[in-house]
């Protein structure tokens, strides 16, 4: 099967195109509503029943939303679905935030700390991101107590690693060579 990448691409900017007009966030909401439904494994089960139509799988998924998605998200979820393509729905969702995100001059962060960051050190080490980026960022902090120290940033396919994990691989690979 071809990467889920290459697969959600043509679906992503296609909904981005039509959403041009329209509020890209409360899209991007639905799709993360959709997406997030289309990845729990008792909705893949059920996918997988080959005595359940298309027509029917749309309904099932279309009704395990909270929010009533807009008639074009409808529409794609029905040609993803009809298009045998459920399972990369997550990766239609993500690579529409990164054009919605491109539009608006904004990327998504993701910042693994040793520790707890207080609300002033996220701030400051925000600030200083933005100013290597260039762009408003938006984060999500996690916690990863096997980095022992420092911080892990990915902005897009770009990782800044200062954590104490990555400065011993880094001492090991030089002691051993």
């Amino acid at each position: 099967m071809a990467d889920l990448a290459t697969i959600a691409r043509p679906y992503a900017e296609a909904l981005f195109r039509s959403a041009q007009s329209a509020d890209l966030s409360a899209w991007a909401e639905q799709l993360a509503e959709l997406a997030q439904v289309a990845s729990n494994p008792d909705l893949q089960a059920v996918a997988n029943n080959p005595k359940l139509s298309a027509d029917e799988l749309v309904q099932i998924l279309l009704g395990a939303v909270k929010t009533k998605p807009a008639e074009t998200v409808k529409n794609l979820v029905t040609m993803v679905v009809q298009n045998g393509r459920l399972a990369a729905l997550p990766e239609i969702e993500s690579q529409f935030v990164t054009l919605k995100n491109a539009k608006e001059g904004a990327a998504e962060v993701l910042i693994k700390s040793a520790f707890p960051l207080s609300g002033e050190e996220l701030n400051s080490l925000l600030a200083s991101l933005k100013k290597r980026f260039g762009k408003e960022l938006r984060p999500t902090v996690t916690v990863d107590p096997e980095l022992i120290g420092g911080v892990c940033v990915q902005v897009g396919d770009e990782v800044l690693d200062t954590s104490v994990k990555a400065r011993l691989a880094t001492m090991q690979v030089a002691l051993s060579a």
